[in-house]
C-alpha cells in the first residue's frame, strides 16, 4: 500500500512540474507560477473525481440487482469473499471483451464490464475477471490507474495548445524552446504510465483475483478469450483515448498509430502459465 502512495505521490509532483515548465516557456516567473497554481488544481479535482470521467467516456450505465440480477449478484458475492464493500457495477456497450475497475479507494470503487465480455464468457470465466477487478481494489491499484489516465489525458492537451501557440503568434517568431519543451512532453507522459502502472501490477491482480474466486483455470481461460476475440475487436473510445489502456484487463488498443506505444500489459502467455502453475500447486 506504501508504494501506491509513493507512486500517486511522484506522479502528481510530475505533472505539477510539467505544468510549470510549459507556463515558464509561456509566460515567464508568472507564468510558472499560474500553470503551477492550474497543475495542483487539477491533481486534486482528478484525484476525486477521476472515475466519474472514466466512466463518463466509455459511456458506461450503472446496474443493480433489479437490472442485472445475475451479474451483480457475482460481483457481490466475489465482493463478500474479498472482504470489501460492495463497489458500484457498471455495463459498457461495447463489442470488444474488456473490463476494468476505478475509484480512488475500496469505499468509492466500481467496476465495469463489457457487453462483449459477458456474452463471450461462460459464467465461471467471468467470475474470474471479476474477481481479478476486485484483487484491484484490494490492492488500491485503481487510484493511481485512473489519477494517470486522466492527467496523461489533461498533459496531451497541454501540449497540443503549446503547440498551437509556440507555432504561431502575432509577430511571426516562433518560440524553439516551447517547441522542444512540447516535444519532450509527450514521451515523458508516456514514461510516466508507464512507471506509474507497472507490469507487476496486473500479475497481481491476476493472483488475487485467483484466491478471491478460487479458480485459477477459469480466470486463465477467460484471457486466452479475451485475447483472442480482443484482436479482432476494435473499442473506438479506446483507441481515441489511449492512455485508459492500461486499466484494462486485456490491452483494447487496435495497434496502429501511436496505440503501440501504450502497451501497459505483460503478455497473455505468462499470465496463463502462472495462473495454472498456481491451479497446478
Amino acid at each position: 500500500m506504501f508504494g501506491n502512495w509513493l507512486k500517486t505521490g511522484l506522479l502528481m509532483a510530475a505533472i505539477v512540474a510539467l505544468f510549470g515548465a510549459v507556463g515558464l516557456a509561456l509566460g515567464g516567473a508568472q507564468g510558472m507560477l499560474i500553470a503551477l497554481l492550474i497543475g495542483g488544481g487539477m491533481n486534486v479535482f482528478a484525484w476525486w473525481n477521476s472515475d466519474s470521467i472514466v466512466l463518463r467516456m466509455y459511456n458506461a450505465r450503472e446496474v443493480d440487482a433489479r437490472s442485472e440480477p445475475r451479474f451483480y449478484r457475482m460481483v457481490e458475492e466475489l465482493a463478500r469473499r474479498a472482504e470489501l464493500p460492495m463497489p458500484r457495477v457498471y455495463i459498457i456497450d461495447e463489442a470488444q471483451p474488456n473490463a476494468f475497475a476505478t475509484g480512488r479507494d475500496p469505499e468509492h470503487a466500481a467496476v465495469a464490464a463489457t457487453t462483449g465480455i459477458m456474452q463471450i464468457l461462460s459464467e465461471r470465466e467471468l467470475r474470474g475477471v471479476m474477481a481479478h477487478e476486485l484483487a484491484h481494489v484490494k490492492h488500491r491499484d485503481t487510484l493511481i490507474s485512473t489519477l494517470s489516465a486522466t492527467v496523461a489525458g489533461a498533459i496531451s492537451m497541454l501540449a497540443n495548445f503549446g503547440m498551437l501557440f509556440a507555432g504561431s503568434n502575432r509577430e511571426g517568431r516562433g518560440h524553439p524552446a516551447l517547441a522542444i519543451l512540447v516535444m519532450i512532453i509527450a514521451p515523458i507522459a508516456a514514461m510516466l504510465i508507464q512507471m506509474a502502472i507497472s507490469r507487476s501490477r496486473e500479475f497481481g491482480a491476476d493472483a488475487g483475483g485467483a484466491e478471491i474466486s478460487g479458480d485459477p483455470e477459469a480466470l486463465a481461460s477467460a484471457l486466452r478469450k479475451i485475447e483472442a476475440y480482443a484482436r479482432g475487436t476494435p473499442m473506438d473510445v479506446a483507441d481515441e483515448h489511449p492512455e485508459t489502456a492500461q486499466m484494462m484487463i486485456i490491452n483494447p488498443l487496435s495497434g496502429g498509430g501511436i496505440g503501440g506505444l501504450f502497451r501497459t500489459h505483460p503478455a497473455t502467455e505468462e499470465r496463463v502459465a502462472r495462473l495454472m502453475a498456481m491451479a497446478r500447486g
